[in-house]
């Protein structure tokens, strides 16, 4: 649905940043990605809020939870396609899809379901499944020349590193050995981050490992000892029992991932909140009593408080020129661009089954990964004679060398070099049935070495100064589904008091 601007709009401010900015009556949210839309959702609840109004600079609400529904009944996935339930963020993601009466639109996978369960790297030019269950570590696997078992025992005994921060590509091969950090750690960062390895942090990406290494001196160890599951939280979900029960291993929605945004628009629109599309926020104008004066095309908009729920990078645009410092903090924080290429075929085409597969950058720099979507979520596969649905995954961290401009790079381009991967690796040589590809520009941020001591930088300066700014998205903890809603509720409720949590 489409809400358009009414010119010179204005929200009535009830108070400064200096002692009162903790109490806002009216705040603005700029951005209607998922972490936009749930910090809306949770600001909507509280009584001493009377104004929420969303910006949106597209006309689409969701962010990159994007979902193509055929008319032959086939579900395409753009952006992510599946969520996992563990964890308090997991937790956290399946009490909201039960308080937005989405319990029945949920398909689970199971750790039961070997179709989803194996997962494979594409090495030496053939496809190597991964090690999994409780046997295989005590077996050698290509693409690897010794038992994981081995690496496992040496692990504990290896000594704490001393850097502050430290590659994933350094910590796995400190800990693990070069073998797993130039093909697993590398293909994971591909397949989560859509990035380097060598150039990401620990620390910021995978901060379970740093803190088991620093409070136990072994990763293995922290992660045998565990912590806190969530079991503490107030969650009445009948889902989390169901998920724990039936051991999933993630899930999505019978319509796609999409319906959740969907849901939580109507119960925004329900609640009140103002939802403005094709919207862009052109500048923040800080006033004296510390409200927010926000720059529209047609008009403006006043604020007590805001949450930017955009890229870092988006947010340095628009902010005050008296903050350049923080800007400059703010535009550390770099993203990439990933192609997607959604391919579906007639018949059951697939020479293995599985979640799909990821190549390391040293097989394909371009190639991040092809997702077989029929194996984990057949129910979603079009009406009629069996097909296969599969997603290639390109460019990340190697797009610009591999692509050009992403603005710019032809989507007949993209579509071929999908073509030749399946072809490849799959053996697959027949005509798709269908194909769609898309290109989303500076998607994912990249959590660099150094990432948390710049967003100490950034949040100790919006603290320093007592902006009346909270930052949300997937460009400062966590760039999954899960990692976003739970962050941008937290920062709510810190926002009112509801929390003394730290940032």
């Amino acid at each position: 649905m489409k809400v358009r601007m009414r010119i010179g709009v204005t929200a009535k401010s009830h108070g400064g940043a200096a002692g009162n900015w903790l109490m806002p009556r009216a705040v603005v949210v700029i951005g209607a990605g998922i972490s936009g839309l749930a910090a809306c959702l949770r600001l909507s609840s509280a009584a001493n809020v009377s104004k929420i109004i969303l910006l949106e600079a597209s006309g689409h609400l969701g962010g990159w939870l994007q979902t193509t529904r055929t008319q032959e009944g086939a579900i395409f996935e753009h952006g992510p396609r599946g969520v996992r339930p563990m964890g308090i963020a997991g937790k956290n993601t399946l009490q909201m899809v039960t308080d937005l009466g989405l319990d029945n639109d949920v398909l689970p996978v199971t750790y039961g379901n070997e179709d989803s369960r194996n997962r494979y790297v594409f090495v030496g030019g053939k496809l190597c499944k991964l090690p999994s269950g409780f046997r295989t570590p005590f077996s050698t696997h290509p693409p690897f020349s010794q038992p994981i078992i081995v690496s496992l025992l040496r692990e504990p005994f290896i000594r704490r590193g001393k850097d502050q921060d430290e590659s994933v590509h350094s910590f796995i091969g400190r800990r693990f050995g070069k073998e797993y950090a130039d093909i697993a750690a590398d293909s994971l960062c591909r397949g989560v981050f859509a990035g380097d390895c060598r150039q990401l942090s620990v620390r910021s990406c995978f901060p379970v490992l740093s803190q088991a290494e620093k409070r136990f001196g072994s990763a293995v160890i922290g992660m045998i000892a565990g912590g806190g599951d969530g079991k503490d939280q107030c969650f009445t979900s009948r889902l989390i029992s169901r998920a724990r029960r039936e051991s999933w291993l993630q899930w999505t929605l019978k319509q796609g991932l999409q319906t959740l945004p969907e849901a939580i628009q109507q119960e925004l629109c329900r609640r009140g909140v103002e939802i403005h599309l094709n919207c862009p926020v052109q500048k923040l104008q800080q006033k004296a009593d510390g409200a927010w004066e926000v720059q529209l095309d047609g008009g403006t908009v006043n604020a007590d408080h805001i949450f930017s729920s955009v890229p870092a990078k988006v947010l340095s645009r628009v902010l005050p020129p008296i903050w350049e410092p923080l800007c400059e903090s703010l535009r550390k924080i770099a993203s990439v661009s990933v192609a997607v290429v959604n391919l579906e075929y007639e018949g059951l085409v697939l020479p293995v089954s599985g979640f799909g597969h990821l190549i390391p950058s040293h097989e394909s720099s371009e190639i991040l990964g092809v997702v077989y979507d029929s194996c984990s979520f057949p129910q979603q596969d079009r009406v009629g004679p069996p097909t296969t649905r599969l997603t290639v995954m390109m460019g990340g961290s190697w797009f610009q060398e591999s692509f050009g401009d992403p603005d710019t790079v032809p989507q007949g381009h993209l579509l071929q070099r999908a073509l030749d991967t399946v072809q490849n690796h799959l053996g697959i040589t027949q005509k798709p049935l269908q194909s769609i590809s898309k290109v989303h520009k500076d998607c994912i941020p990249q959590y660099t070495l150094g990432h948390s001591e710049l967003l100490d930088t950034i949040f100790g300066s919006i603290d320093k100064h007592h902006l009346a700014l909270s930052l949300i998205g997937a460009s400062y903890r966590g760039v999954s589904v899960n990692d976003c809603i739970y962050e941008a509720q937290r920062s709510v409720d810190r926002l009112l008091g509801l929390t003394q949590q730290p940032r």
